[in-house]
């Protein structure tokens, strides 16, 4: 007995490094997605004057990412099934920085609609992955952490579209800055994929070229469609919406969004013991009507500030939906999440153009109360979810 003693402790002191390691990987990989979308969103307006694009032929591009997202199910499926989860990850995320580099060079509308589509298919693969392995992660330790993991790319988010910012203000085109970020962040990738506990066996998934999710599932799908629609039209129509509305200026605009996103941050942070007290369902449910309170707020209100509020309201209160989904579907297994996943990606990348075309045809104000529409949907389906526990 004396022996084992010292050898324990040893193999104590040298897991302790390597767990550390560990619990650092899926918060680093979470983070780098986060900031390689907020890159390519933040540089949209710079790469839609460079190639000359219409409003309506910049719906039409960005409705190629939702196609491509759509399409990803069966490669996800399959590189899932193949490599697990780990190999996927630095696969498709190392595929996602090459596309994104495409996006900064394509010089025509044409290629720029492919590159888009690329970049569907590879950052809804990379999200599989990533969800798949901190959902697993999830049902070992027994702890909620998917609200926390989402509140970090949300933060990876607000750096790329701010850098993006930037770098818009210093007149770097978004090619040499998709250039100058690829090489950190493959380098970030490559770190997070080596420091992973998790091996590569390939994940048990069935084999179907697409499916959209059936029975329970299918509400998870509808939630993350809806959800992630929400989010991506506030991203990219609130500004607009304070500057057209009240004539709010090119400083102020912007701070749509950024009120929207750190809420949206602050509630993932406390989201997983919130989760724990008081279950996902409910937490979907009120946060999502509390979502559209805010929307109509700001709809509503008399000048800028107080729709800034409002947008902030809407930011916590929608803020748990899309980890509590993710959560819900991976403990489903694998091929449940690529489903849902595939649904709730081009959620984010069809929501945009819709609301597009509602603010030409009939007004800003009507595009942002129908987002607070969704939200109000998207409690009446999570009040019917049994998945969400």
């Amino acid at each position: 007995m004396q022996n084992h003693l010292p050898v324990t402790a040893a193999a104590r002191s040298r897991s302790l490094p390597l767990a550390q390691s560990q619990s650092f990987a899926l918060p680093l990989l979470f983070t780098v997605f986060g900031v390689i979308m907020g890159s390519w969103a933040g540089r949209i307006p710079a790469m839609a004057e460079r190639v000359h694009v219409s409003h309506s032929a910049l719906s039409m591009v960005l409705l190629c990412g939702g196609l491509g997202a759509v399409l990803s199910y069966p490669i996800s499926s399959r590189m899932m099934s193949s490599f697990g989860a780990r190999k996927t990850m630095l696969f498709s995320g190392l595929a996602l920085l090459a596309v994104l580099v495409a996006i900064g060079g394509a010089p025509t509308v044409p290629l720029l609609m492919m590159a888009v589509l690329g970049l569907g298919i590879t950052a809804s693969t990379f999200d599989v992955a990533v969800n798949s392995a901190a959902t697993r992660r999830e049902k070992q330790s027994g702890k909620s952490e998917l609200a926390k993991l989402h509140g970090l790319g949300c933060a990876g988010g607000l750096a790329g579209a701010t850098l993006g910012s930037l770098m818009a203000g210093l007149h770097i085109a978004p090619l040499t800055h998709f250039v100058m970020l690829a090489g950190p962040l493959a380098l970030a990738l490559y770190y997070g994929h080596a420091s992973l506990d998790a091996d590569d066996a390939g994940e048990v998934v069935e084999k179907k070229s697409f499916s959209l999710p059936r029975g329970p599932l299918l509400f998870l799908g509808a939630l993350g469609f809806f959800g992630s629609m929400a989010e991506g039209s506030i991203a990219d129509w609130s500004g607009v919406f304070l500057k057209e509305h009240f004539g709010a200026s090119d400083g102020l605009a912007p701070l749509a969004l950024s009120s929207f996103s750190v809420m949206t941050l602050l509630a993932r942070l406390v989201g997983d013991k919130l989760k724990v007290r008081y279950g996902a369902r409910s937490l979907v449910t009120s946060g999502s009507m509390l979502g559209a309170a805010g929307l109509f707020f700001a709809v509503l209100s008399p000048n800028a500030w107080f729709a800034l509020f409002g947008f902030a309201v809407a930011g916590m209160g929608l803020a748990l939906v899309f980890p509590f989904v993710f959560s819900a579907a991976g403990a489903q297994g694998p091929a449940a999440l690529a489903g849902v996943a595939s649904m709730a990606y081009s959620g984010s990348l069809m929501g945009p153009p819709v609301i597009g075309a509602i603010a030409q045809g009939m007004g800003m104000q009507i595009a942002i109360a129908y987002i607070g529409g969704l939200a109000c949907l998207i409690a009446f389906v999570a009040s019917r979810s049994r998945l969400l526990k």
